[in-house]
């Protein structure tokens, strides 16, 4: 398989997953398979990995994470400033990963690959070159 393709394909999986997890905490998996099936459980959870922080801004935190997801997710799967979004993706799941450790233990990142994931990330930030990728758009209207 070429670089380009293993490229699309993390994109694609990275950014599936990120929306996955949105679509999960606002109950649309079903709920035999749901990790949280609503917001107030990923609050909770999200309280559990931040226990640093006041009860206050735990909304203000989980609105933040998710609104990141979705949009790492939809850049990732359109491929919209690859590189950056890779980057940025592995820091946010190294994060949530080292956060799931301290927290909880270690068992729980391993067995949901967030550090493989956040490594994934931070490989497909680089792998060079574009393809089926949004900012090959860009690129050619800059050169016009």
């Amino acid at each position: 398989m070429s670089a380009k393709w293993i490229k699309v394909f993390g994109r694609m999986a990275l950014g599936v997953a990120f929306l996955s997890a949105v679509a999960d905490r606002f109950g649309l998996w079903p709920a035999a398979i749901s990790s949280w099936g609503n917001f107030d459980a990923f609050l909770s959870y999200t309280g559990t990995l931040a226990p640093w922080a006041p009860a206050g801004i735990l909304p203000a935190l989980g609105w933040a994470v998710t609104i990141l997801e979705i949009v790492l997710g939809l850049w990732l799967i359109l491929g919209f400033k690859v590189k950056l979004t890779a980057q940025i993706s592995g820091f946010l799941l190294l994060i949530f990963g080292l956060s799931m450790a301290i927290t909880t233990g270690v068992k729980g990142p391993l067995d949901y690959s967030v550090f493989s994931a956040a490594a994934a990330a931070f490989g497909l930030s680089l792998i060079p070159g574009d393809f089926l990728a949004l900012d090959l758009l860009f690129q050619k209207r800059q050169m016009e």
